[in-house]
């Protein structure tokens, strides 16, 4: 039976916690990664999170696999890591992925929106 992307939704929301950004930045603050997994034309557009780290949706797999060469070193896998997007969709999604690749300390904080709403700053890309 073919899966659909709510099925998608539904299995990333299960085993992804969603945080807020007072969390985030305590995890931060003891040496977690927040992670933008945005487009480039996005951060372009809109900026990013003040010390995220950027690894794009699309190469995500190929960054934290550290087997390969092409591995992100800033992505470790007993590190904390919270991901974020533009509404929090691909961010859950990328957390299932992460999790199914062994990374345990895996959350989602939503979208760009929700880290400057609980406070966070922003820098231009």
């Amino acid at each position: 039976m073919p899966v659909t992307v709510k099925d998608m939704m539904e299995a990333a929301n299960a085993v992804v916690e969603r945080i807020d950004t007072a969390q985030a930045k305590a995890m931060i603050e003891q040496g977690g990664l927040l992670l933008d997994i945005r487009d480039a034309n996005e951060l372009e557009n809109t900026g990013r999170a003040a010390g995220a780290h950027h690894v794009p949706r699309g190469m995500l797999e190929f960054r934290a696999d550290d087997a390969l060469q092409s591995h992100d070193p800033e992505l470790r896998k007993e590190r904390p890591i919270v991901l974020y997007c533009a509404s929090g969709g691909r961010a859950a999604l990328a957390g299932k992925l992460l999790k199914d690749m062994g990374y345990q300390k895996v959350y989602n904080l939503g979208g760009l929106a929700d880290w400057v709403n609980g406070g966070g700053e922003t820098v231009k890309s």
